[in-house]
């Protein structure tokens, strides 16, 4: 029913129910994954680079939902730590639900990225640069700590069993490659001069920061799938995971070009443009085959019976990053092919969000996402 596997977490004496919100006891980090999908859909749209007459409005609908999302998480989770501490220490120090500890960070920097791009249509561009500042800079401070505090958790803490590598153990390094990806949308906004060079560069920082922590994250995950089999049929969604730091460095990597002429002299401006094409290429066409790759087994685990999780909203942050890695490509290399694929992939992306949106509504209104884990069945063992 949830995103990751519930904790059962020893409780301390019974609170009233004024203090008690069972709503809310199971609500765990990976609900930040709402947010995440619902804002990389206005801002996937915004970066077409066709024109689809209505999209603009429709993106910046879509925008608002993500905002109210945004602030309804953020509360729900509040009230989680306020009311279910020990849950809440519980999911921290569980190697299951830790890593998506870094979907808080990508949720803010999401959305404060959606509001540069199509909300200020609405708020006007002072009110949207002063709220993606706010989100911007809360984000990946978030991230960064969260890039650092989750894989010392799992080194000293947790110590995940050999072959339990799961794509979810990239949550908690993709938030700074997120923050390199929107840092360029402010860039044009900080003094010209050393500012603009240090945001640029700090950019690139992170941009190596998460490149090579996924790096190091991939063969890990490719050797459990080689020699342990599959998935389990819940957690099949999360191979998509592997797309988001494909797609965002791609993205990335453009969107640092396009402002590089502005912020860094000559011979570094020109080289970077370059880097953008011969870079985003080659990791775009692995994306695609890891696309396929994922796929294939989402479709195997549909046939053996997959159901409803919200693990399925791993369908949708991570295609939207390659929706803008592709955008972006298209406008570097000036081919079709890439507008074409852009296409393409934005309308995998709009049904996956809306298949999981609808789907979570459903689950929301029947309690069964909020409700408590399962409890394993006993094993009944016959002697002869």
């Amino acid at each position: 029913m949830a995103i990751f596997p519930q904790t059962r977490a020893r409780t301390s004496a019974p609170h009233s129910a004024a203090v008690r919100l069972p709503s809310l006891q199971y609500l765990g980090p990976n609900w930040y994954a709402t947010v995440m999908g619902t804002a990389i859909v206005a801002s996937a749209g915004a970066a077409l680079p066709v024109h689809v007459p209505g999209l603009r409005a429709a993106c910046t609908v879509v925008w608002a939902l993500a905002a109210v999302l945004l602030v309804a998480v953020l509360a729900a989770r509040a009230g989680h730590w306020s009311a279910h501490r020990d849950q809440a220490r519980a999911h921290l120090l569980d190697p299951a639900v830790a890593p998506f500890y870094g979907c808080l960070s990508m949720a803010l920097l999401a959305v404060g990225g959606s509001t540069m791009v199509v909300g200020r249509d609405v708020l006007g561009d002072r009110a949207a640069l002063a709220v993606d500042v706010v989100l911007y800079s809360a984000g990946t401070a978030i991230g960064l700590t969260v890039a650092v505090a989750i894989p010392y958790l799992m080194v000293v803490r947790h110590r995940p069993a050999p072959g339990t590598a799961s794509p979810v153990w990239l949550l908690p390094v993709v938030p700074p490659m997120v923050s390199a990806a929107l840092g360029p949308l402010l860039v044009p906004e900080l003094p010209s001069g050393q500012w603009q060079e240090a945001m640029l560069l700090a950019c690139y920082a992170m941009f190596g920061l998460s490149l090579l922590a996924t790096l190091v994250m991939l063969p890990l995950i490719f050797a459990r799938l080689v020699h342990h089999g599959p998935l389990p049929l819940a957690l099949t969604p999360t191979l998509f995971l592997v797309l988001g730091p494909l797609g965002q460095s791609t993205t990335a990597v453009g969107q640092l070009a396009n402002v590089a002429p502005g912020a860094i002299g000559a011979p570094y401006a020109s080289a970077l443009g370059a880097f953008a094409v011969l870079y985003g290429v080659p990791v775009m066409g692995f994306a695609l085959l890891w696309l396929a790759l994922a796929a294939s087994m989402v479709v195997r685990a549909a046939r053996g019976g997959m159901t409803f999780s919200m693990t399925w909203w791993g369908f949708t942050f991570p295609v939207g990053t390659c929706v803008t890695g592709a955008a972006g490509l298209a406008r570097h290399t000036g081919l079709t092919a890439f507008t074409w694929l852009a296409v393409a992939l934005y309308v995998l992306l709009v049904t996956a969000w809306a298949v999981a949106g609808v789907r979570t509504l459903r689950g929301l209104f029947s309690g069964a996402l909020l409700a408590a884990p399962q409890a394993p069945q006993p094993v009944t063992v016959r002697t002869t």
